[in-house]
């Protein structure tokens, strides 16, 4: 029986050891194949006898479409005249664009151009599964400005689609203008107030076991205060609503949201989280005046008299410009 020294060995392992490292090197150079997701079908794939169907049919709005991205297919509508300034409303977490119901055309009848669609996982659009993040729903939203040709746009959302337009306005500052409008927005919710559903969902055992197939996440985003300050220092006008009744996104959190954002905030009283159901009239109005806002005075005219002061600005609506004087005691 042979047997093998020591120095054998050595040598041996002299020229094994550099050959594993040498294959081993020239096979992570190859890209593995791309990791494969499902796509569950939306509303659409099915029958027309579907209750849902007849709360929310496909064309519940005019001008809808449907877009292949990415992560699957997205369904958006467009309101309003071509050439009317531009604004993108997103919804929230449970309810997809439905939530706009009062208050899209309406805008849109006055001269707005509205692009409306549904998130991810979300009435007509795709369900991808992968984690469904801050992420995701931004990179969403930017292919599709893309896709419809707005090179950017003001930019509202309701509940976690408020938490999406930070998200997406940190990711692409680019894409959105001057000014952005919250209803209620999630994002800086803390566990103690969400409900139990939404925090056994938030869990993070749960959020790691919903992250892997084959399942996939698909709960309310949070932690986003730091798209929250960015937003806060990127010198864009923003308004704020909330109600004071609001048991989903406590009203308490208006005046910390306010506070990061140096924004103007707009309290409903005895309002809830359905704002844009129950006070479809408030959210218009607020949305109009705000849109047509000027962002600071023109001019300065002081009445040593009266001790009043007249604020007068220009703003540009329907195609003219206005002059709005304001008086300050």
């Amino acid at each position: 029986m042979p047997v093998t020294s020591p120095h054998h060995c050595l040598t041996f392992s002299f020229f094994l050891i550099p050959s594993l490292i040498l294959i081993t090197y020239f096979l992570a150079q190859f890209p593995n194949a791309p990791q494969r997701y499902s796509v569950h079908p939306s509303l659409a794939s099915l029958g027309p006898e579907t209750k849902a169907k007849d709360i929310y049919p496909e064309d519940f709005y005019t001008g809808g479409a449907y877009v292949s991205l990415p992560f699957g297919k997205v369904r958006y509508w467009l309101l309003g005249p071509v050439a009317g300034k531009k604004i993108v409303l997103i919804h929230g977490l449970s309810i997809p664009s439905l939530i706009w119901k009062d208050v899209a055309p309406a805008l849109a009848s006055r001269g707005y151009r509205i692009l409306l669609y549904d998130l991810y996982g979300r009435g007509y659009s795709d369900a991808p599964e992968i984690t469904y993040d801050a992420s995701l729903y931004a990179t969403q939203l930017a292919l599709l400005m893309q896709h419809v040709k707005w090179p950017k746009a003001h930019v509202a959302g309701v509940s976690m689609g408020g938490g999406i337009l930070a998200a997406f306005t940190s990711f692409f500052p680019d894409l959105v203008d001057s000014k952005v409008a919250f209803i209620a927005p999630t994002g800086l919710v803390e566990s103690k107030d969400l409900s139990r559903t939404t925090k056994f969902m938030s869990s993070p055992f749960i959020q790691t076991v919903t992250s892997s197939a084959p399942f996939r996440v698909d709960g309310p985003i949070r932690g986003l205060q730091d798209s929250f300050e960015a937003l806060g220092t990127s010198n864009r006008k923003i308004l704020l609503i909330w109600g004071t009744a609001d048991n989903t996104v406590p009203y308490k959190y208006a005046a910390r949201m306010q506070e990061l954002l140096q924004s103007e905030l707009v309290t409903i009283q005895g309002g809830g989280h359905d704002l844009t159901v129950s006070h479809p009239e408030t959210i218009i109005s607020a949305f109009t005046r705000f849109s047509v806002q000027s962002s600071s005075p023109l001019l300065l005219l002081p009445n040593p008299e009266t001790s009043t002061i007249f604020l007068i600005y220009h703003t540009w609506h329907s195609k003219e410009f206005t002059t709005v004087i304001l008086l300050v005691r």
